[in-house]
């Protein structure tokens, strides 16, 4: 675990105190009293999510809650662990755009709590370098790699309505990231579509052709979401959880080099993979979702209505917290949402 010198320690005090005044918190931090915070605090992850990753590595969280347990669990992909987070197994995590929709859908009973700004450059469809696919129209009738569920599912769904292409005009392959790397590279499939850093990785180690990245297609949006319980029981932990997320975001921007060597070592990643991607991912504080956020998630849930992929319409209003209402709103939601 890597600490901060006492300079940075000053920066990040700094960051945080911005972080709250962004947030309307008069300038201070989140008060989170011993007595107030949970027993335990389990954060669920990926390799790609580079806020959390920082606060892990720093050991942030467990200065800030010392009397809560806090365990960090990876994951693969949004799916699996928004499943976790569902069954009581988590009570916060990240995920792309598409796997809250699904669990939504699915009945899972969760809360949208905060979002990162837009990626479109973190997600792409890929194909090998000598393929004959030169453009999205080519996809027709191919084999096509992704994690169902994922925001690749999105990507790929817009990206064939941008060529004309219907889902059943292509042969989904529906596999977790390194199955379907591996599927790749054996050429059992025609095309892979993948985010950072498994999309970065890729690049780096078998040089294949972007045929799409998400611009123009998708905003390749990041969300964290909590548990029910969490949220109503523990309100000022999630806002403060928000905050050092802005703050340890912030770190990331002003300190490139010794953010990429902090994930690099977690992650086992390639110090050359983790710069690629951190280099096309923007600056990411984060903030409770706003209306635009949750207009643009409902075109996702929409989008995949119509599809017949999810079994029914989704309001995802239903599940959005808004601090300061923890109680009657979020039980009137629990009680209309599907």
């Amino acid at each position: 675990m890597n600490d901060l010198d006492p300079q940075d320690q000053a920066v990040r005090r700094r960051l945080l105190l911005q972080a709250a005044v962004a947030f309307g918190l008069a300038g201070s931090l989140p008060t989170v009293r011993a007595q107030d915070a949970p027993a335990q605090l389990r954060i669920g992850f990926q390799k790609s999510a580079v806020n959390l990753v920082v606060l892990k590595q720093q050991g942030a969280l467990e200065k800030r809650f010392p009397a809560t347990r806090v365990q960090w669990v990876e994951f693969p992909a949004g799916p699996q662990l928004l499943e976790a987070l569902a069954v009581g197994s988590l009570e916060f995590g990240l995920t792309g755009d598409t796997p809250p929709v699904f669990a939504q859908a699915a009945g899972k009973d969760l809360l949208y709590v905060g979002a990162e700004p837009a990626k479109p450059l973190s997600s792409a469809i890929l194909v090998p370098p000598d393929s004959p696919l030169r453009s999205l129209g080519d996809l027709k009738g191919r084999r096509i790699a992704l994690q169902k569920g994922s925001s690749s599912h999105y990507l790929l769904v817009r990206a064939l309505h941008k060529a004309g292409l219907s889902w059943s005009d292509i042969q989904p392959v529906y596999l977790p990231p390194a199955d379907a790397r591996a599927a790749f590279e054996r050429g059992s499939v025609d095309a892979w579509v993948i985010w950072d850093p498994y999309y970065a990785a890729t690049e780096l180690a078998l040089r294949p052709r972007v045929l799409t990245d998400g611009r123009g297609l998708t905003g390749n949006n990041s969300f964290y979401l909590a548990s029910r319980p969490l949220v109503h029981g523990h309100p000022q932990v999630v806002q403060a959880l928000l905050a050092e997320l802005s703050a340890a975001d912030a770190w990331v921007q002003a300190h490139r080099k010794e953010a990429a060597q902090q994930v690099a070592d977690f992650s086992g990643l390639s110090l050359a993979t983790v710069h690629r991607f951190i280099a096309r991912r923007p600056a990411s504080p984060v903030r409770p979702l706003d209306a635009a956020a949750a207009r643009e998630q409902q075109r996702v849930a929409d989008t995949f209505r119509q599809l017949g992929l999810i079994p029914q319409p989704i309001q995802v209003a239903d599940i959005v917290w808004q601090p300061g209402r923890e109680g009657p709103a979020l039980q009137a939601a629990s009680r209309t949402a599907p």
